[in-house]
């Protein structure tokens, strides 16, 4: 039977760099790891293999949780139900989290399916986009710098798990892609071939660009193939998370 150490002081360190973690967009970055709360977040990694380094339960929560859970780190921590809430950064805080090493590779992998991300500054757009890659079959995600951060609290929680079945690099600048032979694939609103015609490489790379700006000159230049999303509609543009979602949903059903 897995056992808890119980922290009832408010200015515990271990607290203080939860804290850290959940209210930080780039917390993870100086502490060298992340905070995952929720038991839907935490069930995800231990879905994909991973461990945990500190499991934190409310009093609630240790009670209701289930047995994989409570034995999920080598260090166990127990707080009140006040305490937990005085450390969650949701509005309605959660019962359990997940102090987790980094989810960030420092190498870029050649030659996968990859989303390469062009100063997408929406955590609420990046986490989506990780979701659609993670179910889709892509295999890796590239941030250039300007991208919101990837483990920032917002990104992972709208990533639902998704960080966990990625390659993800972030931080990147153009020159860091110079030798990388993956073909790019950009989408516009204005020109390109439509998506539901475009005869795609394999294995490529999608490029998702800034919100107001789209995708940068530097990577249309290098593009191998330019796409545009049929809208019958007559929109004039798509939010670049539902853009991404339908391109890399036709790149699945296409390979």
């Amino acid at each position: 039977m897995n056992t808890a150490r119980s922290i009832t002081a408010r200015d515990n360190p271990l607290l203080k760099e939860l804290r850290k973690l959940g209210s930080g967009s780039v917390a993870y970055r100086k502490l060298g790891r992340i905070w995952v709360e929720g038991e839907h977040l935490c069930s995800a990694a231990l879905a994909r293999g991973l461990q945990a380094r500190i499991a934190v339960f409310s009093d609630t929560g240790w009670e209701r949780a289930a047995p994989n859970l409570r034995a999920a780190a080598p260090d166990t921590v127990r707080l009140s139900d006040a305490l937990f809430g005085s450390v969650s950064a949701l509005d309605s805080p959660s019962d359990m989290g997940f102090v987790m090493d980094l989810p960030l590779a420092a190498q870029v992998l050649p030659g996968v399916n990859t989303v390469l991300l062009d100063r997408v500054q929406d955590a609420g757009n990046v986490g989506s986009i990780l979701r659609s890659a993670s179910a889709f079959g892509v295999r890796q995600v590239l941030a250039l710098r300007g991208t919101a951060a990837l483990c920032s609290p917002k990104v992972l929680r709208a990533g639902m798990g998704a960080h966990f079945g990625l390659h993800l690099v972030e931080g990147l600048e153009p020159h860091d892609l110079d030798g990388w032979n993956v073909p790019l694939l950009v989408t516009s609103s204005h020109q390109g071939v439509l998506l539901h015609e475009a005869r795609l490489p394999s294995p490529h790379a999608w490029v998702f660009g800034h919100e107001g700006q789209g995708v940068a000159p530097h990577w249309e230049a290098r593009a191998t193939v330019a796409v545009r999303i049929a809208q019958p509609g007559g929109e004039e543009s798509l939010n670049v998370a539902a853009a991404a979602a339908i391109c890399l949903h036709a790149a699945s059903i296409a390979a």
